[in-house]
């Protein structure tokens, strides 16, 4: 038999779905529920595709084995990040296949939505590479269209609404959080509700449970939780109560998708490939992101504060890192974190996500945006923000691909001290645009760039410098000075004349040193032709300071040769 179905699998409004409520909680059991919808290749997990295969004859420890060979109903090729795709012996098997899972999804995760393409293909005379392109496409792209949106019935005569969703409330939140306080809890949806339940104790916290379970060899032989409450990740109240929004996207991922199954030699050869890249690039994020958490536990002191600087949150004995993981294992990843650990978790999670070799033989980049807004700034907004960050940094790199002759990875931050209204592009006209010229260096890049000056470590390089963390002359003119850091950046909106003067009228020989571009320009003047070079590096004095990553990381290395 050389007559096959494959059918690719797609979940739409998955941003909104996780991240359009302001409660931790239920952007962690959103994010939970996509994952187990559509699964991944992981065969120790228990998500809804495996579990349904296995109700169609296929064992989860043969899911992944050919079908032309195996003689079984069905192969699982790839899965992850809210996609599946999937080969199975008939077009009955596959339509009886998406209206389960699309049961299960309507009955344990409402609100999520999954769009499916089924194709018949020849496995001897058709290319499967040519299928697949032409239903993700097509037919993927004609259903997303067609799609009826849903138009729930919101409630006849006087009927409370879900303060999540603005849905018809069915019930409160007060049974699925333990130890809630009175004036928390309030009315939610069905949609609200099965995000709870997962991150329930009284249901068993599978949530929880599946990120313990996938961070075990990092957290063994310690007693760190993850926080489920914002106020949880470590504020210091009357010092500083600010959180971070990290988005990070890998950078033309779909194109090398693309790319790499059209040089297949066949259509079993296609199958490995798909899979194989997809595996590498789930891999690849989930070492990055246990990096971050190995990093994170080891500038933890005995006394439980990060570097010194400030103490994690800890309830009933039980110490909470400040940090949260909400998307990942795929190449768009999402996590949040306290506010003065934003930029420098954003960007440890960023160098080494490319150390890897990806089963294309090439190294992943990404750019990330990073939001540090106040602790009860509304988060949905907060995430937008983060998300039209890593885009803009994603232009930048676009823009400046074509002069460096390679892909680089970047980063743009915004930190907000009170509010932020509007898009990133009228933030950044209206507070950093002066007569001179852009007062910001964002977005930079991570990597070294021999004529490029906005850079990360050049950034990082000037704040050091200002905090006093270097031992250099040129920074023992600001040690413990605040007021003439705070001197220097009025005079920096001021222009090139006004900074030299500073300069001057201070016998300050140069401004710290930043190489590539206008050396000579930036330490006098503070200013290339267009952009300031230490603005961003003032503003973010009270939001990085160096963390230990001077540990052992055997497991990493361990993991990003499983990839290679």
């Amino acid at each position: 038999m050389s007559n096959y179905v494959v059918t690719l699998l797609d979940t739409t409004g998955i941003q909104s779905y996780i991240f359009n409520s302001n409660r931790l909680r239920e952007n962690i059991g959103a994010s939970y529920l996509i994952s187990q919808a559509t699964g991944d290749l992981d065969p120790n997990t228990d998500d809804w595709v495996k579990k349904q295969l296995e109700q169609l004859g296929v064992p989860k420890n043969r899911q992944q084995e050919p079908i032309k060979d195996s003689g079984l109903n069905a192969e699982l090729v790839y899965a992850g990040g809210g996609n599946a795709m999937l080969l199975f012996k008939s077009m009955d098997i596959a339509k009886d296949f998406t209206r389960k899972l699309s049961r299960q999804i309507l009955e344990h995760a409402p609100g999520l939505n999954i769009v499916a393409a089924h194709d018949d293909f020849d496995w001897k005379n058709d290319c499967l590479y040519e299928k697949v392109k032409k239903l993700q496409s097509e037919e993927l792209e004609k259903q997303k269209r067609a799609r009826i949106p849903s138009a729930p019935l919101l409630g006849l005569g006087v009927t409370a609404f879900c303060n999540s969703t603005q849905l018809p409330a069915v019930t409160t939140n007060e049974g699925y959080i333990k130890d809630i306080d009175e004036e928390d809890i309030c009315l939610v949806s069905r949609e609200t509700e099965a995000k709870l339940k997962v991150v329930s104790s009284k249901h068993g916290e599978p949530a929880n449970q599946s990120l313990k379970t996938r961070f075990a060899d990092v957290l063994h032989q310690t007693d760190y939780q993850f926080p489920y409450r914002m106020d949880h990740l470590g504020r210091s109240r009357g010092e500083s109560s600010y959180y971070a929004v990290i988005h990070a996207d890998g950078n033309g991922m779909g194109e090398r998708f693309k790319e790499y199954g059209k040089n297949s030699r066949n259509n079993c050869d296609y199958v490995n490939r798909m899979r194989g890249l997809s595996n590498s690039v789930n891999q690849a994020s989930l070492a990055a992101v246990k990096k971050v958490v190995r990093v994170l536990i080891n500038s933890i002191d005995s006394e439980g504060k990060v570097m010194g600087k400030f103490p994690i949150f800890t309830q009933d004995g039980t110490p909470y890192l400040p940090f949260r993981p909400l998307v990942y294992g795929g190449d768009d990843v999402t996590f949040v974190c306290d506010g003065r650990l934003g930029l420098a978790l954003a960007t440890i999670y960023l160098q080494a996500l490319q150390e890897p070799l990806l089963d294309d033989g090439k190294q992943m980049t990404a750019c990330a945006g990073v939001c540090i807004v106040k602790s009860h700034y509304p988060f949905a907004r907060a995430y937008a923000l983060s998300e039209a960050l890593c885009n803009n940094a994603k232009k930048f790199i676009r823009e400046q691909k074509q002069d460096w002759g390679k892909e680089f990875s970047g980063i743009d931050w915004q930190i907000a001290a009170s509010g932020l209204f509007g898009t990133i592009g009228d933030i950044r006209q209206r507070e950093y645009q002066v007569v001179t010229g852009d007062l910001t260096m964002r977005p930079v890049l991570i990597q070294e760039e021999e004529n490029e000056w906005r850079t990360w470590s050049n950034f990082i390089s000037a704040v050091e410098c200002f905090n006093g963390y270097r031992d250099e002359q040129e920074c023992q003119e600001w040690k413990d000075r605040k007021n003439k850091i705070i001197a220097l950046r009025e005079k920096l909106r001021e222009g090139q004349k006004a900074t030299k003067q500073f300069r001057k009228a201070y016998r300050i020989d140069r401004l710290p040193l930043m190489k590539g571009g206008d050396e000579i320009a930036l330490g006098e003047t503070g200013w290339t032709e267009k952009h300031c070079g230490y603005f961003d590096a003032i503003e973010a004095m009270d939001f990085y300071f160096p963390l230990n990553q001077g540990v052992s990381d055997d497991c990493l290395q361990a993991e990003n040769q499983a990839v290679e």
